[in-house]
């Protein structure tokens, strides 16, 4: 039995083994393209999309008369198996490429097509009776299938993510409340400031998570908007009358989200700025769980001779020389992880500013950057909550007796005492090592016991009022 089967473009021919259902436009591409070892393969919700994007055309092409209910019929077929996750591994195109996207789009092309002959009872390669791109990729180019399959991708891709990222909003939260009476001193430029609490700290860090999912939500609504139908440069060569409206209608019912057709499918063909947006808004989210992560270490280092305020769940012993050393290896991989997402900003930014005239070409790498961004950052969040967050415990005593003993407290003197007086009791505590009590209240009688004990009290430095006499 034959083991290959001979398949032709306009460069010539050659021998494809005769299992795979991927064709001879994607075997050059795996040829051309060794460049990440990562596959489209490796993206089953773009695979996904491919297939979304294709059945919705193959409908359309139907409705306005240029395909026939037999060849819709099997490439509709084909296109469920994609959306099924049934063909991924013949998607083996590297995720950077020459050519806008091309290579992706006939892989889906060639796919489908092989199903659906099969379906139809034929032998793969018998592109007579079903064709790539005759049939399956009618009415459409790679510069509108392509960027339309990577929006409702990467939508659907941030969707995941956006939950992942409301789930260390909770984990902060909920520390927030069980650190609600936990006494420390707040700090500003690495040095002792006023007191607040460690709950305050962990309600802050869910706050500002918060607010990042708005503006990720704000920035996915980006894409919403595509070109399908805008064929090679939006002109809409090649495509029957009425077909992007009647496309993205299908696409709307298959994929179950509110798309819409660009107004303007020449602007939409070469414009990538939502891409910049959002690449810019995951980049903020990076920047804030860095500096979380940085905080999370700094609060728990030590453990003697730090700030020691937080225990990190211990993960794994932290030298190879040191006994008993335990590093705060998840906050670490985190940060690092972050990098890696502002890292990719700038390729987006340049990818973007690369684009000429009627088309950017360089999309797949932007597929690239934003694919492996919201997988690595969202798995290492996932890490970060389930190894790190949840388990955190407090110092209470620790946190508490630092914040008495530090000189940051004369600040609550300031509206009895005044601004100079409190900086002349500052000093001579740096300089004794005294205490700010024993001064105030014992030696000099500034104030009483009593309203040393109400200015000072747990209430009060955990949620402070103003107090003048």
């Amino acid at each position: 039995m034959k083991t290959t089967r001979k398949e032709h473009d306009f460069l010539g021919e050659l021998e494809i083994p005769n299992h795979l259902y991927y064709g001879i436009q994607t075997f050059r591409a795996v040829e051309n393209f060794n460049i990440t070892g990562i596959s489209i393969s490796k993206e089953p919700l773009f695979i996904k999309a491919l297939g979304y994007v294709k059945k919705a055309a193959a409908l359309a092409n139907k409705d306005c008369g240029v395909l026939d209910a037999k060849i819709t019929e099997a490439i509709c077929y084909g296109s469920d198996q994609l959306i099924a996750g049934k063909f991924d591994q013949e998607f083996v195109s590297d995720l950077i490429q020459g050519g806008a996207g091309t290579s992706v789009n006939m892989n889906a092309n060639e796919v489908i097509a092989n199903i659906g002959l099969e379906y139809l009872g034929h032998k793969k390669g018998e592109y007579n009776f079903l064709h790539p791109n005759n049939h399956v990729n009618c009415s459409q180019s790679t510069n509108d299938a392509y960027p339309s399959a990577f929006r409702i991708a990467l939508y659907l891709k941030m969707e995941r993510f956006i939950a992942i990222l409301s789930s260390l909003e909770v984990a902060f939260s909920e520390k927030g409340v069980e650190f609600k009476r936990v006494l420390k001193m707040g700090r500003t430029q690495l040095q002792d400031a006023v007191p607040m609490t460690l709950g305050q700290e962990f309600h802050a860090y869910a706050t500002t998570i918060g607010e990042d999912i708005k503006r990720l939500k704000e920035a996915q609504s980006l894409l919403l908007e595509i070109n399908m139908g805008a064929t090679a440069i939006g002109t809409k060569v090649n495509a029957p009358e009425g077909y992007p409206e009647i496309c993205v209608d299908y696409l709307v019912k298959e994929v179950g989200i509110p798309l819409t057709l660009s107004p303007d499918l020449i602007e939409a063909t070469v414009d990538t700025g939502a891409y910049v947006q959002i690449m810019g808004t995951l980049k903020r989210t990076a920047v804030k769980i860095t500096k979380i992560c940085n905080d999370l270490r700094l609060l728990s280092s030590g453990p003697r001779t730090g700030f020691n305020e937080i225990n990190l769940p211990a993960c794994q012993p932290g030298s190879s020389i040191m006994p008993g050393k335990v590093n705060p290896v998840i906050p670490e991989v985190v940060n690092q992880t972050c990098f890696y997402v502002v890292g990719q900003d700038l390729t987006v930014t340049l990818a973007a500013s690369a684009g000429q005239l009627q088309l950017n070409v360089m999309e797949p790498v932007i597929a690239f950057a934003m694919f492996t961004s919201l997988d690595y950052l969202g798995n290492a969040i996932e890490t970060l909550v389930d190894k790190c967050i949840v388990g955190i415990t407090a110092n209470t005593d620790h946190c508490f007796n630092m914040v008495m003993n530090s000189i940051g407290i004369v600040t609550q003197l300031n509206p009895i005492l005044g601004y100079e007086v409190c900086a002349g009791i500052a000093g001579e505590v740096l300089k004794t090592n005294k205490s700010i009590h024993q001064i105030v209240v014992i030696e000099r009688k500034e104030i009483t016991q009593n309203k040393w004990d109400e200015i000072y009290s747990l209430e009060n430095l955990i949620n402070p009022k103003f107090i003048n006499s």
